[in-house]
């Protein structure tokens, strides 16, 4: 069976310049655009992405509750954590992911 990670990373293969690749400081895989890393998983279902305080804003984007890795990130932390387990919250991520590109 395909994860939602799979899926995403299947979706996040034909964006030029993004690669997938093992994470120098989290371990598991980190995302990174032209060798910059902007996102890293925390598992199958939940990306950590650098999308900046002002995406994250106007997206009207809130850190989710019950975080296991970040518990107390700042509201205005630069780092949204985006769960998704459906095929439509993997396609929702996969476009978090493109404007997170978009800013680097």
């Amino acid at each position: 069976m395909v994860t939602p990670k799979q899926q995403l990373l299947t979706l996040l293969a034909s964006i030029e310049g993004v690669t997938a690749e093992p994470s120098p400081v989290a371990g598991g895989t980190a995302l990174f655009f032209r060798s910059k890393e902007f996102g890293h998983f925390h598992n199958d279902n939940e990306l950590d992405l650098r999308l900046t305080r002002k995406v994250i804003a106007s997206l009207g984007l809130a850190h989710p509750p019950g975080s296991f890795h970040h518990p107390t990130r700042s509201v205005t932390s630069p780092w949204i954590e985006v769960r998704f387990k459906s095929s439509s919250e993997v396609l929702q991520a996969a476009e978090l992911v493109k404007l997170a590109v978009a800013q680097l």
